[in-house]
């Protein structure tokens, strides 16, 4: 039976036929998930403006039917949801963030629920990469060699630093800012 049952699923919500408390209804269940901004510019095939509508993530904490997900979507008035297969790229879909040729959504309009981080779930690897690197450059521009004075900066200034900083790759910047402190010290840099 748990073929059937899945932990995250994703419905669309349209303003027309939702009631008027429809968020509060879906944040009153205490699920981790995210609602898109509306999607009022997405165009079909032929150029035509399509109906406006949320997309809708649910990520439970264990596995949920078909028929127990339909319960909530019911009361939304929205279509039956469909089994999402990659959080990352769904979450990242919610804002078209990998479909230049489509309307682009702000990531800052999405709203989180339950707990669920919606920057955590659309970062990727390159993404990280390039906040080291800002971070370097601006390290050196700035002579800054001091972990402790990064930090402060990112957590005042730049909080998508902070993000990299303060959950991963920490080891690596470290050692990299002791070799830059040294070759000051050596006048190689």
């Amino acid at each position: 039976m748990a073929e059937n049952r899945k932990r995250n699923w994703v419905f669309v919500v349209y303003p027309e036929s939702a009631p008027a408390n429809w968020r509060e209804e879906l944040r009153g269940m205490l699920i981790p998930g995210f609602i898109s901004p509306l999607h009022d510019s997405d165009l079909n095939a032929d150029g035509e403006r399509k109906k406006p509508h949320w997309h809708v993530m649910l990520t439970f904490k264990g596995l949920k039917s078909l028929e127990q997900v339909k319960e909530i979507t019911d009361k939304l008035n929205a279509p039956a949801p469909q089994v999402c297969k990659d959080i990352r790229a769904y979450a990242r879909y919610l804002c078209h963030l990998d479909n230049p040729e489509k309307a682009q959504y702000s990531s800052a309009q999405v709203e989180s629920m339950g707990g669920a981080d919606y920057l955590e779930k659309i970062r990727s690897a390159a993404d990280t990469d390039a906040a080291l690197s800002e971070m370097m450059d601006w390290c050196m521009e700035n002579r800054c060699c001091s972990f402790f004075y990064l930090t402060n900066y990112a957590r005042m200034n730049r909080p998508d630093w902070f993000r990299v900083l303060s959950q991963q790759r920490t080891q690596f910047l470290v050692s990299w800012l002791k070799s830059m402190s040294w070759d000051i010290k050596q006048g190689t840099f």
